[in-house]
């Protein structure tokens, strides 16, 4: 027996599906980040002296990378031939943005923060 497509009361609900995750794979037309879709990947969390953040930034090079932190979120600028991306990353905790230390190698970028300790105890009398 042949199937007819029109028929099909899922054709239209697949369709769009495919084209959400075409969507997602290459980009959205036209938003800063087209092209890149899925391919970027940040990371941000604690560990026992701060915070690391992993940036996985195919496609760019460090010259046309830009880092801007004000101690309770990190923006990651970049722009190429290729690609412009801009993200702002909330960390998990506040931190000394001084202390930063920055590594980008073959497309991953690596920041790492030492914890703010602005906390003031409170003795209790």
């Amino acid at each position: 027996m042949d199937r007819d497509d029109r028929d099909d009361p899922f054709g239209d609900f697949f369709e769009e599906i495919e084209r959400m995750m075409n969507e997602m794979a290459n980009g959205n037309p036209g938003s800063e980040d087209a092209g890149f879709g899925s391919a970027t990947h940040v990371d941000a969390y604690t560990t026992d002296d701060g915070v690391r953040l992993v940036a996985d930034l195919p496609a760019v090079s460090k010259d046309e990378l830009s880092l801007q932190c004000d101690g309770e979120a990190l923006t990651i600028s970049a722009a190429s031939d290729r690609r412009e991306y801009d993200e702002t990353v909330e960390l998990p905790v506040p931190v000394d943005e001084h202390s930063a230390d920055a590594t980008f190698n073959n497309g991953v970028l690596e920041v790492v923060f030492d914890r703010d300790d602005d906390s003031a105890s409170i003795d209790l009398e």
